[in-house]
């Protein structure tokens, strides 16, 4: 596209956004109307409601020639193969052309499935600009999985990394009815099929779409209309697709930018968490465009310990890990620093107890203790330099809770970890920290704008955590019935997290209702603080899952750290290096979990029971406390199916699959 081109669509999009048409202005059918409903009122009154189109046009001529977006095809690749803002925008029209040219319908799905890529994020831009929505596939999904997603969302296209995942669609084809095309965008096509296209063939097929036919799609959008849907991991049944509107994105965009301080034109993130989930379409597509990141992608094999090359090259001034994430990175810095002895191990114990302190008190409006500034040269920017985060000035931690051990740790060598709170069903985030304004082990104060509402307080001030504001989404795709269930008649998001709010007004997370054990003896139990608590005292411990619904006693399935087959992301037996090195610290020789299952190692067995033991101790009452644990045989993996794509526990089908060791604790 040419320069007079984009000019012609930046002032097109700038102008067709601007006038909020009524929900009814088009002759929509029922399933439409689902899809339009009407935004709320709350909110900042400076944040105007935008499409993500005036939002992307926008950006484009603040910032045409700055670099978007940087890609390595391959990891043999020495250079980065970059897109400007400019660049960008013309990709994403020409998806669009092309999805128009396969037979997109409006309010119609494209699904799309793969790694985190630049022709994702065009995909995704350019399904909404053709008017229809924009659908991430879970690259784990089984061919059942993307089935139904695909057939909920009535999808026209969906776009495949690869032969992978096209296999996995072409079994499932013959019974999705509305589906026209499929698109791979990496790779040569194995097969020539009719309905299969490159994606070098999608671009080719643009060029046939009048300018006049995006326009007319364009122009019948508004600011209340669903755009994309993001569908729940089905942890308790099946996904569930989160209708997200146009104002859904882009206000929580602009708020969460401007709660966040990040800097226009100067950000720079890294593509890695699953785009099938909100936070990352938050992060690495819909924040980018309202203050100019830089997005650079990460391996394909980023979780499995390519990231922290692409970090040090890249040097991201903001970064977000799920917990499992800086959890890896604690152990790596821990298996380093049981290496360094003598003098220098002295300096390091020293510099971190000067960092967790000082970090507490400059967190809390205090002031950094004597012997900052040489800890900082001696130990904090090493380490930063050593993992690329000498430029980072926001570490984000989200989607599950982080125990209080790591979040110290990483306080320790002056990494604060700023705690995110939120769900699909607010397009994100709703209460985070900051820098300026942060509570270590609380999710942070609620984003201006937004309101939390605590309902059936306990006597402690805890309550279920709802919500309410212009993030709060429009429903659930053909679930009326679960979006009553969700969004009360006051239009309150109830999230199903039991939380608490300081007298500083920060959220602390307590619980879940759908998670609670309630014991044979009608005692309510929260299993999660109780878990994180059992981590914290056996650092030897991966994961683990409290039992003890409708028992007479609590009981908990442990997994220890194991290393991770490389090639199928399945747990090995092998215990990790910093698991062996507690063994060690303990007097054990265990070396694999199928040992430690054994029971024959006492020193391994009374250790294990010594950390249980420690965690009792603090029970609030006699039926909060352990009384039987079980070694699993192999630690919790998303392939394992113990773990959601966000890494967060399946209890139902870890109750599932150990059903028969759970019933022996209690025979």
């Amino acid at each position: 596209m040419d320069s007079h081109m984009a000019e012609k669509y930046s002032k097109f999009l700038l102008i067709s956004a601007d006038t909020v048409a009524p929900a009814d202005r088009m002759n929509t059918t029922k399933a439409d109307e689902a899809v339009q409903l009407k935004i709320s009122d709350s909110g900042p009154a400076s944040v105007k409601p935008i499409t993500v189109m005036t939002m992307v046009a926008n950006i484009v001529q603040k910032y045409p020639q700055r670099v978007a977006l940087g890609v390595k095809n391959s990891k043999s690749d020495k250079e980065w193969t970059t897109y400007t803002f400019s660049q960008y925008y013309e990709n994403i029209i020409k998806t669009a052309k092309g999805f128009i040219k396969l037979g997109l319908e409006p309010y119609h799905g494209v699904g799309i499935i793969g790694f985190n890529s630049p022709e994702w994020f065009f995909s995704d831009l350019g399904a909404i600009f053709a008017g229809g929505l924009a659908v991430g596939i879970y690259t784990t999904n089984s061919p059942e999985a993307c089935h139904y997603v695909a057939d909920n969302c009535a999808a026209n296209i969906i776009v495949v990394e690869n032969n992978v995942q096209l296999q996995k669609i072409l079994q499932v084809k013959d019974k999705l009815p509305h589906l026209k095309a499929i698109v791979q965008y990496k790779g040569e096509l194995e097969e020539k099929l009719p309905f299969v296209y490159s994606w070098s063939e999608l671009m080719d097929l643009s060029e046939t779409v009048p300018d006049s036919d995006l326009e007319e799609r364009i122009v019948n959008q508004n600011t209340n209309n669903c755009c994309t849907l993001i569908y729940t991991s089905g942890t308790t049944g099946n996904p569930k697709g989160v209708m997200l509107s146009h104002d859904n994105l882009t206000w929580t965009a602009a708020v969460t930018t401007e709660r966040a301080k990040l800097r226009m034109g100067s950000e720079v993130t890294v593509s890695y968490l699953p785009l099938s989930h909100i936070a990352a379409q938050q992060l690495d597509i819909h924040g980018p465009f309202i203050c100019g990141t830089t997005v650079y992608f990460a391996q394909p094999d980023a979780l499995k310990g390519s990231l922290g090359e692409t970090l040090k090259e890249v040097r991201p001034t903001y970064f977000l890990g799920v917990p499992r994430v800086w959890e890896k990175i604690h152990e790596k810095l821990m298996a380093i620093s049981k290496n360094v002895t003598g003098v220098k191990r002295k300096i390091g114990a020293w510099a971190k107890g000067i960092g967790l302190r000082g970090n507490k008190s400059a967190l809390s409006g205090g002031s950094y203790p004597f012997g900052w500034t040489i800890a900082n040269a001696l130990l904090f920017k090493k380490v930063r330099q050593g993992l690329g985060f000498d430029r980072c000035h926001a570490f984000i931690s989200g989607a599950a809770p982080i125990t209080k051990e790591t979040l110290d740790y990483f306080l320790s060598i002056n990494i604060p970890i700023m705690e995110v709170y939120g769900m699909s069903e607010c397009t994100g985030p709703h209460t985070l920290n900051t820098p300026n304004e942060c509570c270590v082990g609380s999710c942070g104060r609620v984003i201006p704008g937004l309101k939390t509402v605590l309902a059936d307080q306990d006597s402690e001030g805890n309550g279920e955590i709802c919500m309410v504001g212009r993030h709060v989404f429009m429903g659930y795709l053909n679930m009326d019935e679960k979006t009553s269930e969700t969004v009360d008649n006051e239009g309150q998001l109830h999230s199903g997290d039991i939380g608490r709010l300081d007298e500083h007004g920060f959220l602390h997370i307590t619980g879940r209702i759908k998670e609670l054990i309630i014991t044979a003896g009608g005692e309510n139990i929260p299993p999660v603080l109780i878990e994180d608590a059992v981590k914290e005292k056996l650092p030897v411990i991966s994961n683990c899952m409290l039992i003890g619904d409708k028992r007479k006693f609590l009981s908990i399935l442990l997994t220890l750290k194991t290393e991770v087959d490389e090639a199928t992301a399945y747990p090995k037996d092998e215990l990790t290096r910093p698991a062996l090195d507690w063994c060690k610290a303990i007097g054990s020789d265990l070396k694999t979990v199928d040992e430690a299952r054994k029971k024959e190692d006492e020193k391994f067995v009374s250790a294990i029971q010594q950390g249980i033991d420690l965690v009792n101790k603090a029970a609030t009452s006699r039926a909060q406390t352990i009384q039987k644990w079980v070694i699993l045989p192999r630690d919790f993996s998303i392939p394992g199916d113990e773990l959601g794509p966000t890494l967060k526990l399946k209890r139902s089908v870890v109750a599932k699959i150990y059903a028969e060791t759970i019933d022996a604790l209690y025979t």
